[in-house]
């Protein structure tokens, strides 16, 4: 039991991610996800849109899975890691990427804004989007995985209520788009090993602010001994979807 305790901690804190790219938890961390596709409704609004904006594109990973794109297409990211890895996975399909937050975006107007798990600026979506435009988000809301934080004893950085889809469409209506879906779930996410959960609480920091294994390694191997015994922890992603629109 030590021994695989202290082999998967290893492996988690050796992994990397280029991007935003948990691929390193398939087979060890699983979830059913939301009932909707955000990725099909964001297909389904590409035929209509000239031009195109996707916001905190990360690696560009879900940006480039959309090709072909429309001409002109632009892409903004704030986190200087994941610039070059956007720009050469988004540069051969014609995205321009521009290194800003979600509070300054690119001039437009465009046709359609994309922002999947992006910094939701609602005054600042509605400047950049053309009469009759629209506004396709999912958000992680603010009670995303709150089990972790319990489990490892790290405290929820915020008010759980904080970001939720209430929240969201009052910031949206309020700064003069028309909200023509809206949709709130919690999603069962079971991770099975601890390597798994020790490459969670390592890649989302602002939600487990001072995490390190060596700090909390009571808890960790309390987390342990649960997954051997039930076959797995579980937490809840917390995601909500919105799509709007500007009148004109």
């Amino acid at each position: 039991m030590a021994h695989d305790y202290e082999t998967r901690v290893a492996e988690a804190r050796q992994a990397t991610m280029t991007g935003w790219d948990f691929s390193w938890l398939t087979g060890r961390a699983a979830g059913e996800g939301p009932s909707w596709d955000y990725g099909r409704r964001a297909r389904d609004l590409l035929p209509r849109a000239r031009r195109l904006l996707d916001v905190d594109t990360g690696g560009g990973e879900f940006l480039a899975s959309l090709a072909p794109l429309p001409p002109g297409a632009v892409a903004t990211e704030n986190w200087e890691p994941n610039l070059p890895v956007a720009r050469r996975r988004l540069s051969p399909l014609g995205v321009e990427v521009h290194r800003t937050s979600g509070r300054n975006l690119p001039c437009g107007p465009f046709d359609l804004i994309l922002n999947r798990h992006g910094l939701l600026d609602a005054a600042a979506l509605r400047g950049a989007l053309a009469p009759g435009g629209r506004l396709l988000t999912q958000q992680v809301g603010s009670r995303n995985q709150l089990e972790l934080n319990e489990a490892v004893g790290i405290p929820a950085p915020a008010d759980p209520d904080g970001w939720t889809l209430d929240v969201a469409v009052r910031a949206l209506e309020g700064a003069g788009l028309r909200v023509t879906t809206a949709r709130e779930e919690m999603s069962p996410y079971t991770f099975h090993d601890i390597g798994a959960v020790v490459f969670q609480l390592c890649a989302i920091p602002w939600q487990f602010p001072g995490f390190t294994p060596s700090d909390h390694e009571p808890a960790l191997r309390r987390i342990d001994r649960h997954i051997e015994n039930a076959g797995g922890c579980t937490a809840h992603d917390h995601r909500f979807l919105i799509e709007a629109r500007v009148q004109g």
